[in-house]
């Protein structure tokens, strides 16, 4: 019996040695660290294939180029898998070769490591949807090579490190839904095309030159963030999504930003001011500018959106027949009018609107001439009260 538990344990140290042979002896112990630190939550089975008996580089989501580590995906990347639980070791900073490294959703504690600062070769680092917390490294700020940062959905606080905007080679920024606060860093990366930072409580303003005007997808909603957009908007002309909703922007909004290749348009719930005019025939399928400060007439220019959310502002005059005319013929999908100071519409009062087509009217300078649905938000007051009216005008 003796001699049999002897043969077995020789069996799996002979095993173990050859693994090491396949795989860099570092790079093994670095695998074997991680996997103390984490285990999967029920109902997952990433970690069934991680027998260290055999070769390192057979493991799920592990991928190796010679006897190098160089791409690690932990947990089931199968959508509904339930993920990891546990830490990230800080001997993941060992895998020197390592290029990419992501983590599915899961309920991962604890902070980043700083050793993350010591892959110089990384590409890729997407750790999304746990529940990281402490700040984000400044270290990450020396790996140059960096292209994708993914840090979304996690309790990530404290400010966003001015060495992550220096980064030369990223493209896509993604640190939306933590509790990031302070300001927004410059961005110098020519090759930055996605900057999602929505869902935090970052502050103060930017300036003209903190973005490059290689971005083609740029939230900033859900934050405190104040000042004019006036000038950095008109550099991001390869913008193709727009969402600066929830915040406390100030100064007017540039005409050349809705001849912008932008599919939404998403400026509400800031204070805005100033009278708008688009430069030429406005084809952004959904324009939102609801809850600002905005005044002055409504552009026909408009007219060619098929969402459009202009209430909630201070717009006077007559709504131009354009828009009667589209919204007739039900090219135009919802106006929302309500709460501004508008003074009439040219619609025959039996004209059927198609089922299509919303409507909203309610609480502007005149009698609506036709009865609309609206949102319950609109309150029950068909008509704005005369002396505000008035003192309005006057």
């Amino acid at each position: 019996m003796l001699l049999l538990v002897v043969a077995r344990f020789i069996c799996i140290l002979q095993c173990s040695l050859l693994a090491v042979a396949m795989l860099n002896p570092i790079d093994f112990l670095a695998l074997q660290s991680i996997r103390k630190a984490l285990h999967d939550m029920p109902g997952s089975n990433y970690f069934s294939s991680w027998d260290f008996t055999s070769d390192p580089c057979n493991f799920a989501g592990v991928y190796c180029n010679g006897d190098k580590v160089i791409a690690l995906n932990l947990g089931d990347p199968r959508a509904g898998s339930p993920g990891l639980i546990g830490r990230l070791d800080p001997a993941i900073g060992k895998l020197s070769d390592l290029a990419e490294f992501t983590v599915v959703p899961g309920r991962i504690i604890g902070t980043l490591p700083h050793t993350l600062s010591q892959l110089k070769n990384l590409r890729f680092l997407a750790i999304s949807r746990n529940f990281i917390s402490g700040e984000i490294p400044a270290t990450l700020g020396q790996l140059r090579g960096l292209q994708t940062l993914d840090l979304s959905f996690n309790q990530l606080a404290g400010s966003i490190p001015w060495s992550i905007g220096a980064l030369p080679a990223l493209s896509n920024v993604i640190l939306c839904h933590n509790r990031l606060s302070g300001s927004v860093p410059s961005f110098t990366s020519h090759a930055l095309t996605r900057l999602d930072l929505k869902h935090n409580d970052l502050s103060g303003s930017l300036s003209p030159t903190s973005l490059p005007p290689s971005l083609q997808y740029l939230s900033l909603s859900w934050n405190r963030l104040d000042g004019s957009m006036d000038g950095l908007l008109t550099r991001l002309h390869r913008l193709n999504y727009l969402d600066l909703s929830m915040n406390r922007f100030t100064g007017s909004i540039p005409g050349s930003l809705f001849s912008f290749p932008i599919s939404i348009l998403q400026l509400q719930r800031n204070s805005f001011t100033g009278s708008v005019h688009p430069v030429d025939q406005v084809s952004i399928p959904t324009v939102d500018l609801s809850f600002n400060r905005l005044s002055g007439q409504i552009s026909p220019l408009f007219s060619t959106v098929k969402n459009l959310y202009l209430n909630n502002n201070r717009f006077i005059g007559q709504v131009p027949a354009s828009f009667v005319d589209r919204l007739l013929a039900a090219t135009i999908q919802i106006l929302y009018l309500q709460h501004n100071f508008l003074t009439g519409i040219e619609i025959n009062p039996t004209a059927e609107i198609p089922l299509s087509s919303s409507l909203c009217l309610q609480y502007n300078c005149m009698v609506p001439p036709v009865q609309t649905p609206c949102p319950l938000k609109a309150g029950r007051q068909k008509t704005r009260p005369t002396s505000q009216c008035i003192e309005w005008r006057g």
